[in-house]
C-alpha cells in the first residue's frame, strides 16, 4: 500500500512541477530545472511528467524528455508488476 501512496504523489508532483515550469516559460520568469524534472520522474513520477508534457506540450521536442520519460515509466511499470507479484 505504501507504494501505491509514494507513486501518486510522486506523479502528482511531477505533473505539478511541470505545469508550474509551463506557466513560468509564459511568463519569461525562473525556471524549473530541467534536471529536477528529470529526476522527480525518475523516482517514481513519469506517468504525471508523461502526462503533463502532452496536455500543456511542454518539453515535448527535447529528446531527453520525449524519449526517456516513457522508458522510464515502462520501467516503473515493469518494476510495478515485478514487484507486486515476486514480492508481496
Amino acid at each position: 500500500m505504501f507504494i501505491f501512496i509514494y507513486l501518486f504523489g510522486m506523479n502528482l508532483l511531477s505533473f505539478s512541477l511541470f505545469y508550474l515550469d509551463k506557466r513560468r516559460a509564459k511568463k519569461h520568469q525562473w525556471r524549473i530545472k530541467e534536471a529536477t524534472l528529470l529526476f522527480v520522474c525518475l523516482f517514481g513520477g513519469a506517468l504525471g511528467g508523461w502526462l503533463s508534457m502532452y496536455c500543456f506540450h511542454h518539453k515535448t521536442k527535447k529528446w531527453y524528455f520525449k524519449f526517456g520519460v516513457p522508458l522510464m515509466l515502462i520501467l516503473q511499470v515493469l518494476l510495478a508488476y515485478y514487484l507486486r507479484h515476486r514480492v508481496g
